[in-house]
């Protein structure tokens, strides 16, 4: 499994990136504006992300039309190589999904929440699929078992000939709120995991862990003493 930050904090994603196990980085209209940014700075910004992270950077357009989308998706796309174009899970995103595809611009669709709506994704030439989990908790539905759904319905099939150079689709476990979602994500095969930098850090950790830490350094300090 891969671990993506969903976040549009450059603090965040540059300490992440630092601990070596940083694959890519999400982001959406909603965290941009959680940081204070501004339209007239989007693009730098996103250019900032990608300056640090090497891998995809999913970068959302917000327009509701497939020319409007192909448009911010060229837009998105020219910003760096690295740029993934998020495109909601809506007729108009498939058909921007397919231009882009075929003008080789990679597309992540977002806001999947279920099997035929991944199926339609991947038809359309979506180099990633994001089915969200927490989204379905807070609504007292099983937001793991339908990424497990959409996971074996994606895995059944080849779409190879759909994507823009033939890669296999990957499917991002996305709205991730805890350890245990990425736990039981990574257990049913999902490739990718974005989330939040209060998870990404809880996922270190261990009380275990700690008391093994304070042990040995209790025992080091005897040590030192001797």
């Amino acid at each position: 499994m891969k671990f993506f930050l969903d976040t549009a904090d450059l603090n965040e994603i540059e300490e992440a990136a630092s601990w070596g196990a940083l694959a890519g980085v999400t982001t959406n209209p909603s965290l941009y504006a959680k940081i204070g940014g501004k339209v007239s700075d989007f693009q730098n910004h996103i250019k900032r992300i990608c300056d640090i992270v090497d891998g995809p950077v999913s970068a959302e357009s917000v327009a509701m039309t497939r020319d409007e989308i192909v448009r911010d998706g060229r837009e998105l796309a020219a910003i760096a190589p690295n740029v993934v174009v998020k495109i909601p899970t809506m007729v108009e995103g498939l058909a921007a999904t397919r231009i882009l595809a075929d003008e080789g611009i990679p597309v992540n669709m977002t806001l999947c929440f279920s099997v035929p709506q991944a199926l339609l994704a991947a038809r359309a030439g979506a180099r990633y699929i994001s089915p969200f989990i927490g989204r379905f908790d807070d609504i007292s539905e099983d937001g793991l078992d339908q990424l497990e759904n959409v996971v074996t319905a994606i895995g059944n099939y080849d779409f190879t000939p759909s994507t823009v150079n033939g890669e296999q689709i990957e499917i991002i476990a996305a709205s991730v709120r805890s350890a245990n979602h990425v736990t039981q994500a990574a257990l049913m095969g999902a490739d990718i995991a974005t989330v939040p930098f209060p998870v990404l850090k809880k996922m270190v950790q261990h009380p275990l862990t700690d008391r093994g830490l304070e042990t040995f350094l209790k025992d080091w300090e005897k040590v030192q003493n001797a």
